[in-house]
């Protein structure tokens, strides 16, 4: 009786190896990057906690006794059923303000610029081996847009969902930390000191109202694939411009999108075991991520550069915003605002900056809505 009550307590204790060790690490480190350096940690913290969770002892909350467990369930309602990403899409929706692109509608290319790096990234990683699938799930990390990834690796390469849903999510957090010194290698203090002409005048309501649902359409018609995307994103931002809606408009924004992303975050964790997220092809994920992110950084500051050349000197822009392109909104227009008043602290592009970083937030849904009709079509 005393030997089976002893085997009893130690089983799960002699199940452990040094990978679900590994993984503790792994899960401490991003909580103690949510709480200590307050790095997104909407998502962080639950991705850490639950990265200790799944490896913890014969993963019953994977399993058990045969059936789903907790986490099994939240990730094929959640993840593998697209239910999270596309929820998250509705709440990003009613939380963006299209105004500021609309008072300044050529910002919208930088959000086609700063997404430059997932292709070139897809390129070099079928150099390094990986196949077209996995090398497009790699690659779209560099949009910065957490629900577009999800959905693209979920199609494509369920497999590696752990290591580049911990990249991609991770990456986003640091943007403080990846994109400044990449602006100022690529800008002279000169051109950090630019100042923009504010536009101030009123966009009619009807605009407003009516920009979801032609994009939507638009969109939809030209790439089929990226309905899903496309349609919850706008759907959000109706309910926002709608004005009839003010109630749901503020749940989805806070509530909804707070909720959901406490559940993703756990979620994503779920494909963090041990035995698939520790493999060499992680390290080569990280590599690939973070230069698509440099990539598409570098990709936006440098079309603002080109564009410079043909511009006479008082209508100049500063390059910092171009780096606004990618999607992570936004927080990218926050570290540019940031970035221009360390030069200058009178000089205040935010609005500039945050055009850019609406227009890059269209720009991943729509990279990421051909990525799912046109990769399967090449990988034959």
């Amino acid at each position: 009786m005393f030997q089976e009550v002893v085997s009893f307590f130690t089983t799960g204790l002699l199940s452990l190896g040094w990978q679900e060790f590994v993984m503790y690490g792994i899960g401490i480190v991003l909580i103690w990057l949510a709480i200590s350096k307050d790095y997104e940690p909407m998502l962080l913290l639950p991705i850490g906690f639950g990265a200790i969770l799944i490896n913890l002892p014969l993963s019953a909350v994977w399993e058990m006794y045969g059936e789903s467990g907790i986490m099994q369930t939240l990730f094929n309602a959640g993840i593998i059923s697209e239910v999270f990403p596309l929820l998250i899409f509705i709440g990003v929706g009613a939380m963006i303000d299209f105004t500021p692109l609309f008072q300044r509608p050529w910002l919208m290319l930088f959000g086609a610029a700063a997404h430059v790096g997932i292709f070139l990234t897809i390129i070099i990683a079928m150099v390094f081996g990986y196949d077209l699938k996995e090398a497009a799930c790699i690659g779209v990390i560099g949009a910065a847009d957490g629900p577009t990834t999800i959905i693209v690796t979920k199609q494509f390469a369920r497999d590696l969902m752990g290591p580049i849903m911990v990249v991609a999510y991770s990456y986003m957090a640091l943007v403080p930390i990846i994109q400044p010194p990449v602006v100022r290698a690529l800008t002279t203090k000169k051109e950090r000191l630019i100042r923009m002409t504010a536009v101030d005048h009123v966009i009619p309501k009807s605009v407003s109202i009516s920009f979801p649902i032609i994009v939507t359409v638009v969109s939809c018609v030209l790439v089929p694939m990226g309905a899903p995307l496309i349609g919850f994103l706008m759907f959000g931002n109706l309910v926002r411009e709608s004005g009839v809606l003010g109630k749901l408009s503020s749940t989805a924004q806070n509530e909804l999108a707070n909720i959901v992303t406490l559940l993703l975050g756990i979620s994503v964790a779920a494909s963090m075991r041990a035995e698939s997220f520790l493999r060499p092809q992680t390290l080569g994920i990280m590599a690939l991520g973070l230069f698509a992110f440099i990539c598409n950084t570098a990709g936006g500051v440098l079309f603002a550069k080109l564009v410079n050349l043909f511009l006479p000197r008082v209508k100049k822009i500063n390059p910092m915003i171009g780096a606004c392109g990618i999607s992570a909104f936004p927080m990218s227009s926050r570290v540019i605002q940031k970035m221009a008043m360390r030069d200058d602290p009178q000089n205040i592009i935010l609005m500039h900056a945050v055009s850019a970083n609406v227009s890059g937030q269209l720009g991943s849904v729509i990279a990421g809505g051909l990525l799912l009709a046109l990769v399967p079509l090449l990988a034959g």
